[in-house]
């Protein structure tokens, strides 16, 4: 017996119509600020080698990824994530390209999400990567890119931005395990003060755990800079803040007023990926994040060529989601006519329907043996016109 032929696998669902109408217009709206700004637009495969996303930095772990195998047993994975596919393309295909390179795409993801956590094992990006250029202006870049990318869609929005630099330097220093460290990092990424606190006591009183028990803490404006530094009186992490507060300044300034810049020093999310910059950007309306990324100038190297990378994500299915909630949706493409054939005409009214879309016009053949069935057909779907083909010249026009 069949119980799963009428349903769609869990995190996954049909788009139908309208919903189809709003997802490619976001796609090209994305695709088009990108292109404007020279990214070049790249596509890599759904299917991957398990061994491209099992490199010596585990990003995703295996029990997130879907697995199959080839005709020879080779494990394959769905496509997770669309930065290290590029990484892999730039390293073999790209290596001899003249840097910096600046790509983009717009593809689909899967991964597995847990049950009721309300995110699509499914999920369809967009994004770009500016690859070889370490300067503050590559940030800058990609930080206008992606309030642009928000700015698109005529909603509220706000960025985010970190340095995970600032953890990093901090947690090298506390005599912990990796696995314990990791810990440390899931606390403050989720916020949990409690159990942050409780595990850090663990490890004595310090500057160190002191810094590390308020960093979830240190987020909003101007102010988190000077609160910082008081916390943390270490020469290297002063450097970091320096670096992270004059490209907060000039975010503000790109922002223009009509979006929210704020610093969050708790971004601490995939630390052996990231490793400077960190950038994440919100609509109002969704409170998980629209567009995730950051510098990862390590990544590339993994794949046996050293260049530095900047580059962010774009949830196309978060984007829409908040469209279709606010009711700001796309009007669907309507029908200017209608051709209708009488019997041994079908030939001419293919020919008046090509006729007119070459001047512009959405035609449609009408599909029915009368007449009549064919006007209830127009009325119904609100086509103004309906142009009979009966062999005379031309036709008539109702």
């Amino acid at each position: 017996m069949k119980y799963y032929d009428l349903i769609t696998p869990e995190g996954t669902k049909d788009l139908l119509f309208g919903e189809c109408v709003l997802r490619r217009d976001i796609e090209s709206t994305l695709l088009e600020i990108f292109r404007s700004r020279g990214y070049n637009e790249m596509i890599t495969p759904g299917l991957e080698f398990y061994d491209v996303f099992n490199l010596n930095s585990r990003y995703f772990p295996q029990e997130n990824l879907y697995k199959l195998t080839d005709a020879k047993g080779r494990l394959l994975v769905m496509r997770p994530d669309s930065t290290m596919p590029i990484a892999r393309v730039v390293a073999t295909r790209l290596r001899d390209a003249v840097l910096p390179l600046k790509l983009c795409y717009s593809q689909a993801i899967y991964s597995t999400e847990p049950a009721l956590k309300g995110r699509s094992d499914e999920t369809a990006q967009a994004g770009i990567e500016l690859i070889g250029s370490q300067l503050k202006m590559a940030d800058l870049e990609v930080i206008s890119t992606a309030i642009d990318s928000l700015r698109a869609f005529g909603m509220e929005f706000s960025v985010e931005l970190g340095h995970i630099g600032v953890f990093k330097e901090l947690v090298s220093r506390l005599d912990a395990s990796d696995k314990e460290k990791e810990r440390i990092r899931r606390l403050i990424e989720s916020k949990n003060f409690p159990a942050l606190n409780d595990l850090l006591d663990t490890f004595g009183s310090s500057t160190v755990t002191d810094a590390l028990k308020k960093l979830p803490a240190l987020f909003g404006g101007e102010e988190v800079f000077e609160k910082a530094e008081a916390l943390i009186p270490d020469e290297n992490v002063r450097l970091l803040l320096d670096e992270l507060h004059e490209i907060y300044s000039d975010a503000c300034a790109l922002c223009g007023g009509d979006g929210n810049i704020t610093v969050d020093l708790g971004l601490v999310n995939k630390t052996d990926y990231y490793t400077g910059l960190i950038i994440k950007g919100y609509l109002k309306g969704h409170g998980d994040e629209v567009i995730s990324g950051g510098r990862y100038d390590k990544l590339i190297s993994e794949f046996g060529y050293d260049v530095p990378a900047v580059g962010f994500a774009v949830s196309i299915n978060a984007i829409q989601k908040v469209i279709e909630r606010n009711g700001i949706l796309p009007a669907m493409p309507s029908v200017d006519v209608l051709v209708y054939a009488e019997d041994g005409c079908e030939v001419e009214a293919l020919r008046k329907a090509q006729e007119l879309r070459e001047q512009g016009l959405r035609a449609e053949i009408a599909l029915f043996d009368d007449l009549e069935s064919a006007r209830g057909y127009a009325i119904e779907k609100k086509i103004p016109k309906v142009a009979v083909i009966d062999g005379s010249e031309g036709g008539t026009e109702e």
